[in-house]
């Protein structure tokens, strides 16, 4: 079926009642968590993951999405108001956002972001329905050595692009793996890591692991940050651009657009890699470059543009592949997995209503967002005012009510707090707990295929090497791992990192 036939079927099931309320609901939910500092869209959705139980598995899926995307167009709001990102994909728009407040432009840099975001996120979609079917058609061809080493590359990618010590982002992907290796073996029936305790003879839920490391360490830990700021939620000014902003923004959103695009795509790039480079060209090419830093309106439109159109595109290797390309896609292929649905290329012909339902939910959503952004920015701005004394309990009940309607068990409210401590101390020791959550997910995975190769392969090693796409896939995976070991490479990253915070 030709790409209008695909995008029929994505339109008549996301226009359904049902999901349109689902649509509207998580960027609603989406919008306000990336308002409030501190939460972001890996802890909202792993509060939310044991809510979704019950759901349609294509509501709960397009809800989960608009969480996503909605965060980040939500979190350029508190950037540009209260000098504080939302979350971290906006910690860029906070350079030159909020002197734009400061000069009382507060209306026209959040009516930029809105701007560069709905086009950026359109953009991205299209690309993701373009090159969906293509690449899922190749991935069927795979098997399990070729998906074993695609799943390799995928960690070994995470673990390139993310900040600080490759090796511990690698020690953590192992954690990760062995935690997923937790409780009876299907095929032998052998007991692995549960020291005798009957709770984990299934293995531990992956619920208890996000909540506990994102929605309750995120807590823990945003309880030390000060949170007297000084803000500019009482005089805006205009909220509309005027002739010069657009010519100026113009340029800055189509490339911030295609930045994002490109780096979406990438294992491990996300949303946060795609501003900073954004914000990185921008510096380098812009007419106006050396306003950036003191309310350039460039600084604001490229970075958002460029952070929600790999939103979009990240989509691209967890739907078609199976391989999530973030950890919170990592998420959202572990919402897959507890729906009963098999990540990867067969999605497509197996679930078409969801697989094409969940792409035309993506346009719809970025509709709903320009909506809810500029007219009912004033709304946002009164969140902003709730003491955290009264926020983050509320969150913690809520986590705890999840986590414990999903099995009725106080042994996983008890597991989620160990995480959420986990969590805490893995903040301290600059460890980053999402890849983690990616080696968690692949793990299992990384493990059936390897015996689906073995099997095949009747016990011969050499299986991975020689086939040809596996061949390629191992060294790919060998040349992300030795360039993320270069000290140029990890230096000239690191200066990027340095130079925009």
């Amino acid at each position: 079926m030709d790409l209008f036939g695909n995008l029929l079927i994505g339109f008549g099931t996301a226009l359904s009642l049902q999901n349109l309320l689902y649509a509207f609901a998580g960027c609603l939910l989406g919008t306000l968590i990336g308002v409030l500092p501190g939460l972001g869209p890996l802890a909202t959705i792993s509060m939310l993951l044991p809510f979704t139980f019950g759901l349609d598995p294509t509501a709960a899926l397009i809800m989960l999405a608009g969480i996503y995307y909605g965060a980040a167009y939500g979190g350029s709001t508190t950037a540009i108001l209260v000098n504080l990102p939302g979350e971290t994909s906006s910690v860029v728009t906070v350079l030159d956002g909020y002197q734009m407040a400061r000069q009382g432009r507060a209306g026209v840099a959040i009516a930029t972001a809105a701007i560069g975001s709905f086009f950026a996120g359109c953009v991205g979609t299209l690309v993701l329905a373009a090159f969906a079917a293509p690449l899922a058609s190749v991935a069927f061809r795979f098997g399990g050595a070729e998906y074993f080493s695609l799943m390799v590359v995928g960690l070994i990618g995470a673990v390139s692009l993310a900040s600080g010590s490759v090796l511990k982002a690698i020690g953590m992907i192992l954690i990760g793996v062995i935690l997923g290796t937790v409780g009876t073996d299907l095929n032998s029936g052998v007991q692995r890591f549960t020291f005798g305790t009957p709770n984990l003879w299934e293995g531990i839920d992956f619920i208890v692991i996000a909540v506990g490391l994102f929605a309750f360490g995120e807590v823990i830990a945003s309880l030390e940050n000060d949170a007297s700021r000084e803000t500019f939620t009482e005089n805006m000014g205009r909220l509309m651009p005027n002739a010069e902003d657009f010519k100026r923004m113009t340029p800055a959103i189509l490339r911030g657009t295609s930045i994002g695009t490109l780096l979406g795509i990438l294992p491990g790039a996300g949303l946060s890699l795609s501003s900073f480079f954004s914000y990185s060209l921008e510096k380098k090419v812009s007419r106006f470059r050396s306003q950036l830093g003191k309310g350039a309106i460039e600084g604001v439109a490229g970075p958002e543009s460029a952070n929600n159109a790999a939103a979009q595109t990240a989509f691209i290797p967890t739907l078609t592949l199976g391989i999530p390309g973030s950890p919170t896609m990592a998420l959202m292929l572990g919402a897959m997995v507890m729906h009963n649905i098999q990540p990867g290329p067969q999605v497509m012909t197996s679930n078409p209503d969801l697989f094409w339902g969940l792409i035309v939910s993506m346009w719809i959503g970025n509709l709903i967002l320009i909506i809810l952004n500029l007219p009912l920015v004033g709304l946002w701005v009164r969140l902003l005012r709730i003491p955290y004394g009264v926020l983050y309990p509320a969150i913690l009940l809520f986590c705890c009510l999840g986590v414990y309607s999903v099995q009725f068990s106080t042994f996983d409210l008890f597991l989620a707090a160990g995480f959420g401590l986990a969590g805490y101390a893995f903040r301290k020791l600059e460890c980053e707990p999402a890849p983690l959550v990616l080696g968690f997910v692949l793990g299992p995975l990384l493990e059936e295929n390897f015996r689906r190769a073995m099997v095949l392969s009747q016990g011969d090693f050499t299986i991975f090497v020689r086939e040809p796409i596996s061949l390629c896939f191992l060294l790919l995976a060998a040349v992300l791992l030795v360039a993320a070991t270069l000290p140029k490479m990890r230096r000239e990253r690191d200066a990027i990192l340095r130079e925009e915070m």
